[in-house]
């Protein structure tokens, strides 16, 4: 359906969604989550508005959540599949009032949820745009920081639910989460205010020792705290039999009245590179078992892709894992650029730059066994890890194995690595907020 595997070959393409690519040094980036504070820029992501009678409805039946509790001012983890079962995408929906939903994702996720709606006659209004601010404001000094910024207390908010309050007199909503594994808010609000916002944080982040995020080490605490990511880690199921329709519509340039190229978003999350090969897409498709998300699929409703995850859910055949990979193998893939064989391919510190899933073959032997991606090193632990989805054989913690290092045709380098629990870094998302003070 409009891509082979050799056309999902990309060349480089640096993302910029976070600014620079570093402020005060990726290192010193890569400790702020865990020591003191960070500022991230997520202002990218899609905002899908559905008012009316059946919105809820139209999220019911496409998510494989549970919608039986869904309070006003919670919001879910909502994860889309394919017929298959396989990951479309993912981001999270808020409910706002009793028919009004925001859901906040990136990816082709949210003009298929578009697509249904145009389709199914839901008796609701659907908007989608780019038309707020996003700071993920995390770490364990994030708290007492976001205290000073608001007259509200915000140590009464629940884990996965938002209150609406105010900064210098901008409405602002915060929304408990912690994409870094630390106590944290994403903060919400007018986009026309987004630079008034950004500087109160900064200032009333200094006493905190607050760091802005760059793109190099922006998803490494995704990698650390156990968030596969979209591109990263899967490419979004969209190009099966069942979603021609959605393919089809999509698979051109779409311009809404705010000038923003939903196409363009579409094409780059259809990039692969490693040594993982497939011999179409699908290869690099996951399910919500395999990226560890089985917790989330609730079989009280139905819902699109009901049947295959039933299946799965039954006899579940791989488990996503960390990977931490043997640093003396490592060093020899840099110490190949000082001799005059072929080197072997360049690994990016601290995480590859590619706009692309960047999907390593692991095995066995002989035998793969699986593959692993978001490949980073995380200063803070003095690591390179990975998350791997692997034959469910293999995910005992301390299983030996081998991640196959290079793109297909370039000289590879079979690297040692260790199965470790997922996630790698301790979740401290859900701390008594009273106790996190400096």
């Amino acid at each position: 359906m409009g891509f082979t595997a050799d056309e999902l070959r990309t060349g480089l393409d640096i993302a910029a969604s976070w600014g620079k690519l570093e402020y005060t040094g990726w290192q010193d980036e890569n400790v702020s989550w865990k020591e003191d504070a960070y500022i991230g820029d997520w202002s990218y992501l899609d905002e899908l508005r559905v008012v009316g009678p059946d919105a809820l409805k139209l999220f019911s039946d496409f998510a494989v959540n549970s919608f039986a509790k869904f309070t006003i001012g919670q919001a879910k983890h909502a994860i889309f599949c394919n017929a298959a079962g396989k990951v479309i995408g993912e981001g999270i929906l808020a409910r706002q009032a009793e028919d009004d939903f925001l859901f906040n994702a990136r990816g082709p996720v949210s003009t298929w949820i578009k697509y249904n709606f145009d389709q199914g006659g839901y008796d609701a209004e659907l908007d989608l745009q780019i038309s707020e601010f996003k700071f993920q404001v995390s770490g364990p000094k994030s708290l007492p920081l976001l205290q000073e910024l608001t007259a509200d207390d915000l140590t009464d908010t629940k884990f996965m639910h938002f209150k609406d309050s105010s900064i210098d007199g901008i409405p602002v909503r915060f929304l408990r989460q912690g994409m870094a594994g630390e106590i944290g808010f994403e903060l919400q609000g007018p986009g026309e205010h987004s630079d008034r916002i950004r500087a109160a944080i900064l200032a009333a982040g200094r006493k905190y020792n607050l760091r802005r995020m760059g793109a190099r080490t922006a998803m490494v605490n995704h990698l650390e705290a156990g968030f596969p990511t979209v591109t990263h880690d899967y490419l979004p199921a969209i190009t099966g039999a069942d979603e021609a329709g959605y393919f089809q519509a999509y698979n051109k340039p779409v311009v809404n009245d705010t000038s923003v190229e939903w196409y363009q978003s579409f094409q780059r999350c259809m990039k692969v590179k490693g040594s993982f090969n497939g011999s179409d897409p699908s290869a690099w498709y996951r399910s919500p078992i395999e990226l560890g998300w089985e917790r989330n699929v609730k079989f009280d409703h139905e819902f699109y892709g009901r049947e295959a995850l039933e299946r799965e859910m039954a006899e579940p055949t791989r488990k996503i894992v960390t990977l931490v990979w043997n640093l003396d193998d490592v060093k020899e893939v840099y110490e190949s650029l000082w001799h005059d064989e072929e080197p072997y391919d360049f690994m990016e510190f601290p995480r590859a730059q590619w706009f692309a899933m960047y999907a390593s073959s692991v095995a066995d032997g002989e035998k793969e066994i699986g593959s692993t991606t978001s490949r980073g090193f995380s200063y803070y632990f003095r690591k390179v890890l990975s998350h791997g989805v692997l034959d469910i054989a293999y995910t005992k913690p301390g299983t030996e194995v081998e991640v196959i290092w290079g793109d297909p045709g370039h000289r590879q380098k079979r690297i040692r690595a260790t199965v470790h629990s997922y996630p790698y870094k301790a979740d401290n998302r859900r701390a008594e907020l009273t106790a996190a003070t400096v």
